[in-house]
């Protein structure tokens, strides 16, 4: 193993790593696996790049104009010139097709996993402990994800504001600031919810499975995602999900949780209602979420992306 002595975090750097400086170390190899949409320009050998979505042309507001260019062309270029592209959902895969020209028969779809030995149901006591340790209301509803626009959260906020106060329950948004924390902000103070929503910032890795165990529900109403992690997790924690029926989500939540119209405010809020009040509804979901999860593991993603290296050195 080798590893960049450039801050490969940084953009720039980055780019003149992975064109510059990284191909004149790669002399003996078979194939070359671009992880995150790019490989180098010059590269002799077959290559399989993986794309997680295209949410740099989807939202292009979230990057500066030269580092979207250059995510737009040069993933293009790498795709059409590697032997095999993987895609973490069919609804990635789509859009390669639709956006970038892709040929379909090109594309492996390889579904994300999770951690089965951290992301399961805990014991009643072991949650007990954790919502008291992190002073948690007895019920409440969860959102794990950065806060930024594509998430969707002003559109949860107003389907929440709709209940009765006797209707709802707290609602806490876990996860780090991004960009357009700001309309979150405002619509909590227009909507005077200041008192039963609750932003706790970037939660561990470590403590997600608690998190999701802890939660009465979990929602996710994002209009966009590659795959939806935090929707399997929850599933797998075997907290009853609401989340949305557009992008990857729906394959991901099919058949265990609720899908909805991300953007039917008054639909959101009547299943807010059902998720609070239907006790016969989140025992089910449970059940659903559970058994649908162990649909994804990530020993079936290294399975087929082997199958995909094993298509690009044979074609």
């Amino acid at each position: 193993m080798r590893h960049a002595r450039l801050d490969t975090e940084n953009p720039n750097q980055r780019i003149l790593w992975e064109q510059l400086l990284q191909p004149p170390q790669l002399l003996e190899f078979d194939l070359y696996h671009a992880m995150a949409f790019v490989a180098p320009f010059v590269l002799l050998k077959p290559t399989v790049v993986t794309v997680y979505d295209l949410s740099f042309m989807r939202y292009p507001d979230r990057l500066s104009a030269s580092r979207r260019l250059y995510l737009r062309w040069m993933t293009s270029l790498t795709c059409h010139r590697a032997k095999r592209i993987t895609a973490i959902s069919h609804s990635t895969a789509h859009d390669l097709t639709r956006l970038l020209n892709v040929p379909a028969d090109k594309i492996d779809v390889t579904p994300l996993g999770y951690d089965e030995t951290s992301h399961t149901p805990r014991p009643p006591h072991e949650i007990e402990t954790f919502k008291r340790r992190k002073g948690l209301p007895e019920r409440f509803w969860l959102f794990i994800g950065t806060i930024e626009p594509r998430k969707n959260l002003p559109n949860l906020l107003e389907a929440y504001a709709k209940l009765m106060p006797s209707e709802r329950l707290p609602l806490i948004l876990g996860g780090g600031a991004g960009w357009g924390i700001e309309a979150v902000n405002e619509a909590i103070s227009r909507l005077k919810l200041s008192d039963s929503v609750r932003l706790v910032g970037f939660i561990p890795s470590e403590e997600l499975p608690l998190w999701y165990n802890s939660a009465e529900a979990f929602v996710y109403p994002s209009v966009f995602e590659g795959f939806g992690l935090p929707v399997l997790e929850a599933m797998a924690c075997g907290t009853p999900v609401l989340t949305s029926n557009v992008s990857s989500l729906p394959e991901v939540a099919q058949g265990a949780g609720l899908c909805l119209p991300p953007n039917d405010i008054d639909v959101w809020a009547t299943s807010l209602k059902q998720a609070a009040k239907d006790s016969a509804w989140r025992a089910e979901a449970r059940h659903n979420g559970i058994e649908q999860a162990k649909r994804f593991n990530w020993k079936t993603t290294a399975q087929l992306t082997l199958e995909s290296y094993q298509k690009a050195c044979s074609s």
